[in-house]
């Protein structure tokens, strides 16, 4: 997977560091991004959300930690702080959880804080607003962005295409976006938990979670691709993300996370 990082070193080299967008695309920025110690993330909201609910913070499970290949977490409690950016990547102040609302490596690879200001707090406060969670599938070419935190970087990249079952080491996940290998998509340690934008619609899409860094089979940092009918597929150098479009379905009121929920598809306890 791409790796957490420990510490915060050579951080401050890439801050304002911006890959080349394409022509074409619509250059997202730093706003509602959020930076971890190990890891990078976002302030999300769903389609149903008001703004007088608890704000959430979209990350990677294994920036929480290395769960278990069957671990769901719900509802611990949580003082985790993250650094919040404004659009062009400065600091703006901190934001801390209240619990760790939701978080799993089984089938996908996400977790979800939540924060002890609503979303209405946070933009009187900081003057910025929550990255809208998609209900829609993404297809394959569409052009997104890899918004980092941790790095304060932005990495173009196109859909590939999808992955029916993503293995790494003891984990597997299901139906996972692969990225375009290329010089604007290159993705690091650091990068895990960060959003990936649709430049069309500026909606969170997926989670960046993994890589196969070196052309391995099937091991930790080299995830390989199995398909319908079992076979194995390597793809070296290519990224890969969690599709969160079914997510919204198990977030109800107050954005309480309801995994019963009709379209839920979340791995429960």
């Amino acid at each position: 997977m791409i790796k957490r990082v420990a510490g915060t070193l050579f951080a401050a080299m890439a801050i304002g560091a911006l890959a080349a967008a394409p022509a074409n695309a619509v250059q997202a920025d730093f706003t509602g991004i959020v930076a971890l110690n190990n890891c990078s993330g976002s302030v999300v909201r769903p389609p149903s959300a008001q703004d007088s609910d608890p704000a959430l913070v979209m990350s990677n499970g294994h920036c929480v930690k290395f769960m278990g290949a069957n671990e769901v977490i719900l509802n611990q409690s949580a003082s985790r702080t993250f650094t919040l950016l404004n659009g062009s990547g400065q600091n703006l102040g901190t934001l801390r959880a209240t619990k760790l609302a939701y978080a799993t490596m089984k089938d996908t690879d996400v977790a979800f804080y939540q924060l002890s200001q609503t979303y209405a707090q946070i933009q009187q406060q900081y003057g910025t607003r929550g990255l809208e969670l998609t209900t829609s599938r993404p297809t394959a070419g569409t052009n997104i962005q890899v918004v980092s935190g941790y790095w304060k970087r932005i990495y173009n990249c196109r859909v590939d295409g999808f992955a029916y079952q993503l293995k790494e080491d003891a984990w597997t996940w299901r139906d996972s976006i692969r990225y375009v290998s290329q010089s604007t998509c290159n993705t690091i340690g650091g990068t895990s938990g960060s959003p990936v934008i649709d430049t069309a619609s500026g909606k969170v899409v997926a989670v960046n979670n993994t890589a196969n860094e070196s052309g391995g089979r099937c091991t930790l940092n080299n995830p390989c691709e199995v398909s319908q009918s079992g076979q194995v597929t390597v793809r070296n150098g290519y990224k890969y993300g969690q599709q969160i479009y079914n997510i919204p379905a198990c977030i109800g009121a107050g954005n309480q996370f309801n995994l019963s929920a009709p379209g839920c598809t979340l791995p429960r306890r």
